[in-house]
């Protein structure tokens, strides 16, 4: 098997072949790290690795397995965004006013990764703060997405989905406050898995966000599954994590499904390339049995407004403007932008957003009685270039010019509607090579409903997904 066979092994598979005895957690691991050192320089996915601690995990891991002791997760390389915290490393989420000192405890998810033995070999690339859609910040510079260079992996959780898509780890970790595990996962060919708020639980203050998730991208929906059976279930130290632990199923075939969707949730524009690769994977639906019903969600623009406003009220908006006064020289473009708005809300604002959280609900909420799930696009284009501005002037999709940091998603609208689960799954490439996304969305708290469809799909359509789909370019071997 060469190099990036190995290194394209599902997680699953990894575990298995660990378990069989065939693969030396030590041998995997040593694989891994050569290809980081071959395609991370152009890809910049990583903003510390820990190599060296992880092949002494790796030796014991190796250890366990030969005398009967292994856990669940023994020697698994798990790459964690640098946004959750990890007993003995820093967290900096991308920014020079954080990571000062090692963090002494491990947020709650990784807490059991650690536990069910996972090796944490790398922290991976945000933008600062995790604000933006694009993975840039002064900090680690310029993240980049494997199948096209010239394009961003999406944000927040950019480094984690270039690591996965470039074969350098089987499995990472992500956050999710505006689309920051389903925007990266759209735009690099890859399942990213947005759970309820609370069914994994999660670090101070981000846990108290209604908004937050944290969650998993990986390369199958199995692999997602199989995080998620790790994490999910309440936790002493996180007071809004679930008391209802949902076990989820590592395969299905899938019933036929009653599926409703928008192309543009009633008001964002959508590139061609989006529109036809949707339209294909709603045939595959089809072709399975399903029922594809259009429907009107009849939101518009002031969801936008709506989501900024509690955005800026949020710790989310309030540590670029506490960082403003001594760091403003360090800081990005955007984070500037995010404090200086974040200073100017006003007492209404947070109150005002209710009533349009409470309105969007009432629309999709009704149709999900109907249907079994909703689908949408992830995004309205495959990615934006690596270097774009999130607060620049003059962004178009479609011939329209739209919001830069908004305009283009379709994913923090399912941040309102947090106990909605949503996955992204991938549907194709535009005509820059870059990958395309749809959301699947359940009804409040149906986790399993979701993974139902998703795997549905992945059956019918294993050619999206990778290794199946062609390797990004370059990056083969």
């Amino acid at each position: 098997m060469s190099d990036p066979d190995l290194c394209y092994l599902s997680a699953s598979d990894v575990l298995a072949r660990f378990k069989a005895g065939d693969l030396s957690p030590v041998a995997y691991l040593e694989a891994l790290i050569a290809r980081t050192e071959a395609v991370n320089p152009d890809l910049n996915a990583y903003t510390e690795t820990f190599f060296e601690d992880a092949l002494d995990a790796a030796r014991g891991a190796e250890a366990a397995y030969e005398n009967g002791t292994a856990r669940v997760f023994e020697g698994l390389p798990v790459a964690v965004k640098d946004a959750q915290r990890v007993a003995g490393q820093r967290t900096t989420q991308g920014s020079w006013s954080m990571g000062h000192e090692v963090e002494t405890r491990s947020d709650p998810m990784v807490e059991r990764l650690q536990a069910a033995g996972a090796i944490i070999p790398a922290r991976t690339t945000t933008p600062e703060f995790c604000l933006s859609g694009v993975c840039r910040s002064e900090r680690f510079g310029v993240t980049r997405n494997p199948f096209n260079r010239d394009y961003s992996p999406g944000g927040s959780s950019g480094g984690s989905a270039a690591a996965l898509a470039a074969g350098m780890v089987p499995l990472a970790t992500g956050t999710d406050i505006g689309g920051s595990i389903r925007i990266p996962a759209s735009a690099c060919g890859l399942v990213g898995y947005k759970p309820p708020h609370g069914r994994n639980p999660d670090g101070p203050p981000a846990n108290f966000d209604r908004y937050n998730h944290c969650g998993f991208l990986s390369r199958s929906v199995a692999d997602c599954a199989l995080g998620q059976n790790i994490v999910s279930g309440p936790h002493p130290r996180d007071h809004d994590s679930l008391r209802e632990r949902v076990v989820l199923p590592m395969d299905g075939t899938g019933r036929p499904l009653k599926i409703a969707f928008s192309m543009d949730l009633g008001y964002v524009p959508i590139d061609e390339d989006v529109q036809r690769n949707t339209l294909a994977a709603l045939d595959v639906f089809r072709g399975a049995g399903c029922e594809v019903l259009p429907v009107d969600v009849g939101w518009d623009t002031r969801v936008d407004e709506a989501a900024m406003r509690w955005y800026l009220a949020m710790h989310f908006g309030r540590a670029p403007l506490w960082a403003l006064e001594k760091y403003r020289e360090r800081m990005t473009d955007y984070a500037i932008a995010t404090a200086e708005a974040a200073a100017s809300l006003g007492p209404d604002d947070v109150a005002q957003s209710w009533e349009v959280q409470h309105e969007m609900y009432q629309r999709l909420g009704a149709i999900l009685e109907e249907a079994d799930v909703f689908i949408c696009p992830t995004l309205s284009v495959g990615s934006v270039r690596a270097d774009h501005d999130p607060v620049g002037p003059g962004f178009t999709v479609a011939g329209r010019e739209v919001d830069p940091e908004y305009g283009w998603v379709l994913t923090h609208q399912f941040n309102m509607l947090h106990n909605c689960p949503v996955m992204s799954v991938p549907t194709g490439r535009d005509r820059h090579g870059v990958p395309t996304g749809m959301q699947i969305v359940g009804p409040t708290f149906a986790d399993e409903r979701v993974f139902e469809a998703a795997f549905l799909y992945e059956n019918q359509a294993p050619e999206m997904f990778l290794p199946n789909a062609a390797m990004p370019e370059g990056l083969a071997g």
